[in-house]
């Protein structure tokens, strides 16, 4: 989740200046970036707990280490340190329960990705060995107990917290035990930007499935793949999933804009101070009609951080974010945002995926949404299953990054960040799949043996 944005002082005075924001991340496609976000949870080494905040071994030592080793800039809440802000965009922050976020500078190709990935592998290995902690990217914790996860000192979680079990019965699961890693790609126009929401939107469950990584609750399998999805299957449907609204004749930047005006808010940031105003209407906050916070008005900052309290498989921002992958092996970071470039960022492999899932209806979307975290990859999909159609969108990805060409200092192009989403298609293990074997084979039942296995 993102730490407070720049504020953006302007005044909303209709819902065709939210459009407007929205439309003012339109780029040249010779300007087109690559954004990736993901998470790791850490965990002692000495008994795999989850390390609280505050501390010697805390994760707030992890980030105070990483500034003197960096000399990145801290972003505090209320003194505590809860992220920092690095050079090119890149920053460092925590989730709820102390998840560790890269959100990663905007980088011209692939190939700077995994020199970033390296770098912030590198930084962990550096940093903590001597606090006697381990970062591990998995998609749900294997072994904590809701209970047993700390809480981060930020002001939005303390509001979350009180209202998610309001509004679902897993809210409190996804903000403490759950892992993702996601891509931010471009847009060049309003017509792009749809056409990528739609594909993006019907094929998150695929992406589901491939990157299934999170078969464990608890201490033992529990009959899923993804306990992440599945999380996600009640945790605030007002604000997640797959929107019926990208589907519809007319969508475009006031239609999303309508959209995240019918989702209800968590908080009001003034001066410093996350104001409690969770389920008010944003439409009331643009008329001045907030309770808690009678005559102020929303600005277009407001607005920004009201998008970034709405969580769906694929989320429009200035850019659009693919959301629907449990976070995993660091080469399998590498695939997921390999595959959405290779989808996005050329015309017919954009065209070629539109087609691929043109059949599909929103009904069909959401059912396959509701089947991978059980079935995952081998979903029933048509006379055959799902890694049928991951194999197609994994060879458009393929033709995709091909035409890019981008090439790295020995002449290889982007499509070798794909292999390990090839050897999935062609009937290979998921992660999940693979970490399943593992406990019921070499680690006879002990599933903290994850840990080390799976750290960075």
């Amino acid at each position: 989740m993102s730490n407070p944005g720049d504020a953006d002082t302007r005044e909303i005075t209709s819902v065709s200046d939210l459009a407007a924001y929205l439309e003012s991340g339109c780029k040249p496609t010779a300007d087109f970036t690559i954004g990736t976000e993901h998470e790791a949870f850490g965990f002692r080494r000495s008994d795999f707990t989850p390390p609280a905040y505050d501390g010697t071994d805390g994760i707030g030592a992890v980030l105070r280490a990483t500034q003197a080793r960096d000399g990145w800039s801290p972003i505090l809440d209320h003194g505590n340190i809860i992220g920092l802000k690095g050079k090119g965009g890149a920053s460092l922050s925590l989730e709820p329960g102390g998840q560790f976020e890269l959100s990663g500078a905007t980088l011209g190709d692939l190939h700077a990705t995994k020199a970033e990935l390296d770098a912030h592998i590198a930084r962990l290995h550096d940093v903590t060995p001597s606090l006697g902690l381990g970062f591990a990217p998995l998609g749900f914790h294997p072994t904590a107990t809701r209970a047993g996860m700390p809480w981060m000192p930020k002001g939005r979680y303390k509001i979350m917290r009180a209202y998610m079990p309001k509004v679902g019965t897993r809210g409190l699961d996804m903000m403490l035990r759950t892992c993702t890693v996601q891509v931010n790609l471009d847009f060049c126009s309003e017509a792009d930007m749809v056409a990528k929401m739609r594909v993006g939107s019907a094929l998150q469950p695929v992406a589901t499935a491939l990157f299934a990584n999170s078969p464990f609750f608890e201490g033992k399998p529990n009959g899923l793949f993804s306990n992440r999805a599945y999380v996600w299957g009640d945790t605030d449907n007002a604000r997640s999933g797959i929107p019926a609204a990208i589907f519809q004749a007319g969508f475009g930047f006031e239609a999303y804009a309508n959209w995240l005006l019918d989702v209800p808010m968590y908080f009001v940031y003034r001066d410093g101070v996350y104001h409690d105003v969770a389920g008010a209407s944003f439409r009331d906050f643009m008329a001045g009609r907030l309770e808690a916070l009678p005559g102020e008005r929303a600005t277009i900052g407001d607005f920004a951080d009201h998008a970034t309290t709405a969580f769906p498989d694929a989320r429009l921002k200035k850019y659009i974010e693919t959301r629907g992958a449990d976070s995993g092996r660091p080469d399998m970071m590498l695939a997921q945002s390999a595959l959405w470039t290779g989808i996005f960022y050329d015309p017919s492999a954009l065209a070629a995926a539109a087609a691929l899932v043109k059949s599909l209806s929103y009904e069909q979307i959401l059912a396959l949404r509701a089947a991978v975290p059980t079935t995952g990859i081998n979903t029933k999909f048509g006379a055959g299953t799902l890694r049928d159609l991951a194999k197609e969108m994994v060879a458009i990805a393929t033709g995709g990054l091909k035409t890019r060409a981008r090439l790295n200092q020995v002449g290889q192009d982007e499509t070798l960040y794909l292999a390990p989403l090839h050897e999935i298609a062609q009937g290979g293990p998921t992660q999940a799949e693979h970490w399943l074997a593992r406990y019921h084979g070499a680690w006879n039942g002990d599933v903290t043996r994850i840990f080390e296995e799976a750290m960075f």
